[in-house]
């Protein structure tokens, strides 16, 4: 049973950094590509970043390419994936969601959420 642990959300004041942590356990992330998204109140779940086995990582929205950077560690039977995010903002507040996929069109597996609140 694959599961995916998010760490390291909190309240921090806008200009400042935060680190998010996803622990995947209870499979074979070989291959697999895992990744970052956020869904703030009454708004749709967002997609930020996404990294592949090798590397290869990917950060989609214009509103945080240049202060949020994602990154992974595989070990033989887990697998952390970080999202560093800097000069965070007011609007960066939501709730943030690690994923798994074998293809990042359709995800196959969700985090439990993690809260991040920028204050002014």
């Amino acid at each position: 049973q694959v599961q995916l642990v998010e760490s390291g959300g909190g309240l921090v004041q806008a200009g400042g950094s935060l680190t998010l942590t996803c622990a995947g356990s209870g499979g074979s992330f070989k291959d697999i590509y895992l990744g970052w998204f956020r869904q703030a109140p009454g708004q749709e779940r967002e997609q930020l970043a996404a990294i592949s086995w090798s590397g290869i990582s990917m950060i989609y929205p214009d509103s945080v390419r240049d202060r949020f950077a994602i990154s992974r560690d595989n070990a033989q039977n887990t697998v952390t994936v970080t999202l560093q995010m800097n000069s965070l903002k007011p609007e960066d507040t939501a709730v943030y969601y690690c994923a798994a996929a074998k293809r990042w069109s359709v995800i196959d597996y969700w985090g439990q959420g993690t809260q991040v609140t920028v204050s002014t």
